[in-house]
């Protein structure tokens, strides 16, 4: 082994070849330094993990400069890219969840590229809102009275507390206590916002009794948090939202509520957000990159007053959102009011709204490509995803995927797809690699051929 590390070059000998100068010609010297070392090093380390034999370092040594450019083009990549999601997960948390139209992508483009009337009103020649672009619109969809928009629900809740419950006591049962991704908490956001908690009920079972005994001089609001993920079941219950917002509304409170991954169409089993506005709640927030199938966003519907005093408030302009987050949103929420309606103009309702038929030939398209490489052979499998996301907990969507058969093993294919120029991302399932194609947008399939390719053929 020490003679294999001694066959190792040295550094600054690599850089005075002559077959490096193209490469110190066209970048830093530092650059193609640190490429060199970080080349040099995974070498010792295959050496050290018994992966590398005189050989196989002779042959490696020899292309030093071809994997010194690679190494280089590696670093000068994007961090932010796009990924290939074949996990079969339409909201996929860590991989941007809800994917946008190509109205709203288009919509981005055009609003990015130059200038826009963000906070300009071009019929009055007056400085305008940036709520302006959207409030009607979500006011038309969702029933609501008026509307303003944030940058994600937990700054909606936040802002709404803020605003409206300041050093009075909010309402909450127990059973609603959630934590959302990346350990935030409802609790903690009440603190932050200045709201005084008061939990009522147990954590399985809260009735309205629960609410009533709970109020006192210095209440203010009931706050109902939809559980959107999670679910409890069994010996349980909770107090309905229009139970809620009329208990609220007759000792003279403001009905409040969370909704979460929110949705904006009926028929996949969660309260929408047209049901709490006409159920009474006040007001009644959500996310935009959910089950909505937007922009990262968080929406805020309800009585005109209470927005009125959100949009006032110095919160709301460290929380607002972007003219390209808007743009996106704007488009997205045209999807629900014209043409062939959401369930098919949004990506992530349409991917859950596919037939078994359709993802069985889905299926068979990418397995029969698969084999057609002749590198691997692959067979169809039934096979479920979850929504991911924080959304329809519990929920699991049946389809087909695709499971590979290859000599190397699932870790190390599920690995190197994730390295590849056009990153995988797949699941393995009974120690084999699995593509769901649910979740495999335009151009995928062929990218996903191509990454197979390249890891295969190395």
């Amino acid at each position: 082994m020490h003679e294999l590390y001694r066959s190792l070059p040295k550094v600054d000998e690599c850089l005075r070849e002559a077959r490096f100068a193209p490469l110190l010609e066209t970048n830093f010297r530092n650059d193609v330094l640190s490429a060199l070392r970080s080349v040099i090093d995974d070498l010792r380390a295959d050496i050290a993990l018994g992966r590398a034999d005189s050989e196989y370092l002779a042959t490696q040594i020899a292309r030093l400069p071809v994997l010194v450019e690679a190494r280089l083009k590696e670093g000068q990549r994007m961090n932010l890219r796009k990924v290939v999601n074949a996990t079969g997960v339409p909201l996929h948390t860590n991989l941007g969840r809800a994917p946008l139209a190509p109205q709203a992508i288009a919509a981005v483009a055009a609003v990015a590229s130059g200038y826009s009337n963000l906070e300009y009103d071009l019929h009055l020649g007056v400085r305008g809102s940036r709520h302006d672009h959207v409030s009607e619109l979500l006011c038309r969809v969702t029933g609501a009275e008026d509307a303003m928009v944030v940058n994600n629900n937990a700054a909606a809740v936040l802002l709404m507390l803020s605003a409206l419950a300041k050093g009075r006591e909010v309402v909450v049962s127990r059973g609603q206590m959630v934590e959302v991704g990346g350990s935030f908490r409802i609790p903690d956001v009440m603190e932050q916002g200045g709201a005084i908690l008061r939990e009522v009920g147990s954590t399985n079972k809260t009735h309205a009794a629960d609410y009533s005994s709970a109020v006192s001089e210095n209440t203010v609001a009931f706050l109902k948090v939809h559980t959107s993920n999670y679910k409890m079941i069994g010996f349980s219950s909770e107090v309905s939202t229009a139970e809620m917002a009329e208990l609220a509304h007759s000792y003279g409170l403001m009905a409040l509520e969370d909704l979460g991954s929110g949705i904006l169409v009926s028929g996949f089993g969660e309260p929408t957000v047209q049901e709490a506005v006409a159920a009474g709640m006040d007001l009644v927030t959500f996310s935009g990159d959910k089950l909505l199938g937007g922009p990262q966003a968080g929406l805020i519907v309800g009585k005109a007053e209470l927005i009125k005093k959100l949009r006032k408030h110095p919160l709301a302009r460290a929380v607002r959102i972007d003219k390209m987050t808007l743009a996106a949103l704007e488009a997205t929420l045209q999807l629900y009011v014209q043409g062939e309606g959401p369930n098919q103009a949004v990506p992530v309702l349409r991917t859950m709204s596919q037939s078994q038929e359709q993802l069985l030939q889905l299926a068979t398209a990418l397995c029969n490509s698969i084999v057609e490489l002749g590198l691997c052979q692959a067979e169809i499998v039934p096979c479920a995803a979850p929504v991911g996301g924080g959304s329809l907990p519990g929920v699991e969507f049946p389809g087909f995927g695709v499971a590979l058969v290859s000599p190397v093993s699932a870790n190390v294919l599920e690995a190197r797809l994730r390295h590849a120029q056009h990153p995988v991302v797949a699941r393995i399932w009974e120690d084999r690699l699995l593509f769901d194609p649910r979740t495999l947008t335009t151009g995928d399939h062929q990218l996903l051929l191509a990454s197979l390719k390249e890891v295969l053929s190395a």
